[in-house]
């Protein structure tokens, strides 16, 4: 019995230390605004864009491609459809950029990164995966356009 007492108290310790806790932050209102599961998080498709195929030094050609690349990032941001944007800095392995884009489906994100200019052109290349992060990341870009001083 002395045994059985003491499993108990062991059973109710453990699961007590391993249950769940509410968040008292919780604004359900946001949560479903940003589409977030109960963990706060939700599915995004994460871009690595790296070096394409084309080696053109047409200063025209290149200028032009990464102008409608930038363009299109911006038209990407407007619609919702990207999150995170960004350089990598130089690497052996020829990655350039990171997209995080708000989309969980593989065939969408792909037709979403075949508007892109220097993608189309091949100047840009890319890998793709799922993501799984914070549902709450597209709120940092009202405050991200708050914090920048002079644009591209």
């Amino acid at each position: 019995m002395k045994q059985l007492l003491l499993l108990l108290v062991f059973l109710s310790v453990t699961l007590s230390i391993q249950a769940q806790k509410t968040n008292s932050k919780y604004d359900a209102e946001l949560a479903k605004k940003v589409g977030a599961d109960d963990y706060g998080m939700k599915s995004y498709i994460f871009v690595i864009l790296k070096t394409g195929t084309n080696t053109s030094t047409n200063k025209i050609e290149v200028d032009k491609a990464f102008a409608g690349h930038m363009t299109n990032m911006n038209t990407m941001v407007e619609a919702g459809k990207l999150v995170i944007a960004g350089p990598i800095g130089e690497n052996d392995k020829n990655y350039r950029g990171i997209f995080i884009l708000n989309e969980s489906d593989m065939e969408k994100a792909k037709i979403l990164l075949a508007t892109d200019p220097a993608i189309k052109a091949k100047f840009l290349d890319y890998d793709i995966f799922p993501w799984y992060g914070s549902a709450a990341l597209s709120e940092y870009l009202e405050a991200s356009d708050k914090v920048w001083k002079v644009g591209f």
